[in-house]
């Protein structure tokens, strides 16, 4: 298996890159569509666990804006061969000061492009 193929880590990087701004700018409809939409698509947040596309998008739909100051830090991106991939990155945002969140993805290519099916997300003091 090839590991961090350049143009594969490229696209996972402007997927990657692409849900962040959907998720700063409140995109919901683009948030949604980077999810698998799958019963088996899974989304550990800070106080939910969802199961399956439709409870993530419901959780979506009702769910506050993430503040735009979001910033990203020690974000890393591995490829495994051309179809699968991992993301994680630290955040920090101005609604939580002192505290310091992290978010792991995991990322597939579908005939229609890379989506998640597998993410997690947690908050903590820093």
């Amino acid at each position: 298996m090839e590991i961090d193929l350049p143009e594969i880590v490229a696209e996972v990087t402007a997927a990657f890159e692409r849900y962040e701004q959907a998720l700063v700018s409140n995109n919901v409809g683009t948030l949604d569509a980077m999810f698998h939409d799958d019963a088996r698509t899974v989304r550990y947040g800070v106080s939910e666990n969802l199961y399956g596309h439709a409870e993530i998008k419901s959780f979506r739909k009702a769910r506050s804006p993430v503040a735009s100051g979001r910033k990203l830090s020690r974000t890393v991106i591995t490829t495994y061969g051309r179809d699968v991939a991992a993301t994680a990155t630290l955040y920090e945002r101005p609604s939580a000061p002192g505290r310091v969140g992290s978010q792991m993805q995991t990322w597939v290519r579908f005939p229609q492009g890379w989506r998640v099916v597998a993410a997690h997300v947690s908050l903590m003091d820093a």
